[in-house]
Formats: structure tokens, sequence, C-alpha cells
């Protein structure tokens, strides 16, 4: 049986140990990086199924982390792990490519819990090309594209699109969406999605695609147009 890699990225000895000791009791491999350069570097140099990031790191802070390693092809999952707690930092946490975000201190079991979540969530349907009429996710590659041509999205928009082909034709609430992709239920980022849906749709639509692709399900949430993915 293979075992699940797990970087933990902490310069803060009093949490990395308890939390690399209970990871390691349950049976997952447990590297421990102490600032961002060195885990930049371990997660070049190993395929790593989870990321546990904590925020204020020395040489490379969590934020430019997480980028780094998104824009370098990293598709594991990352757990951010921070005592900030503003909306804000949670928002730019996740723009920035993180699965989650934990605030400090928390519980370990709740850190166990949201570790086995992510792990399954990332391990769930990993065919490499998603489509649906002309709109093509190439999961392997990141890329995206609609008759043949390519969309730029940002990592947030990428997430909604891939769980949208992933589910052609099914309709997800705001909350839903929340927990799939973000794992946080604050009223203030049901907000955002509306700006991330406008600006995925906008995207679209230049690439060629109806506007109508991602519909608004009123007082339900939004789907995959099944029909609307045909070009015309």
């Amino acid at each position: 049986m293979v075992q699940t890699k797990i970087l933990l990225v902490e310069d803060d000895d009093r949490i990395a140990a308890p939390v690399r000791e209970d990871l390691e009791n349950q049976s997952y491999f447990v590297d421990r990086a102490a600032d961002g350069e060195t885990g930049l570097q371990l997660a070049s140099q190993t395929a790593y199924d989870l990321i546990l990031l904590d925020l204020m790191l020395p040489k490379i802070d969590g934020f430019s982390l997480c980028e780094k390693l998104r824009s370098t092809g990293y598709k594991g999952a990352i757990l951010m792990l921070t005592g900030r707690n503003s909306k804000y930092d949670k928002i730019q946490g996740l723009d920035s490519g993180a699965d989650d975000y934990l605030v400090k201190p928390f519980d370990i079991d709740e850190l166990a819990a949201r570790v086995r979540a992510l792990l399954r969530r990332n391990s769930d349907d990993r065919k490499p090309l998603l489509s649906c009429g002309a709109l093509i996710i190439d999961t392997a590659a990141c890329s995206i594209s609609y008759d043949g041509q390519p969309v730029a999205l940002t990592p947030t928009e990428y997430r909604l699109l891939v769980l949208f082909l992933r589910h052609p034709g099914r309709t997800f609430s705001k909350d839903e969406l929340l927990e799939k992709l973000w794992s946080i239920g604050e009223n203030p980022v049901a907000d955002v999605i509306k700006a991330h849906m406008k600006g995925l749709r906008g995207k679209l639509a230049a690439a060629g695609a109806p506007r109508e692709i991602i519909e608004t399900v009123y007082g339900m949430g939004y789907r995959l147009s099944t029909s609307q993915t045909i070009k015309r």
C-alpha cells in the first residue's frame, strides 16, 4: 500500500511537534520544513499528497509559497494553518490556491478530520481530461479550452469549473460551494462567490462560450448547463 505523504511547513516547534506526531500515529509519512524556502525546495523534490502550510513563515510567507506551489504545478491539497482570523486573510489564502484554512489555536482532532476530508476530495475522480461539449479541462496540465480556444482562469475560478464539469447539470448552492471548495461557512465569503462566477462567465464568454454556460438557478444556486456547452 502506498503511504500518503504530507509536508508540514511550520516554524513553531510547539505546534509542529504534536501535529507531526499525531499524523505519523495515523500512518502518514510526514516531512517538516521550518521556513518557506525549505518548504518550496522539499515540495519540488517529493510528490506530497497534502501540504500543511503556516501563514507567517520566515524567508517566504505562506501566501507567496502557496502561489509558487500552484504556479509550478503542485496539484495536491493545501491546508493553511494560521493565527490570522480576518475575512480578508481567509479570502487571500484561498485565492492564492489553498483548499482550506484552519485558525490557530485548533483542535488536533479537527485538523485530522480536515486532512482526511481533503485527501478524499483530492483523490476523487482523478481523470486527467474533463469535458462537456466544446468545454475541455486537462487537469494534468491545469489548462482549459472552449472549442480549442484557451481560457485563462484564477485558481478559484479553475476549482469552480472543475467542480461543475465533474458534476454536469447538478445545481450547487452557495453553501455547498463553500463546503466543497473553501470549507468556511461565513456569509461575507458567500457574497464573494458572485464575483467569482461573474469572472468565470466573462472569461468563458470571451473564448466563445454562451454566457448561460453557468446558469443561475434562482433560490437554489448554480449549475453547468450541458445544453449550452455544445458549440453552436
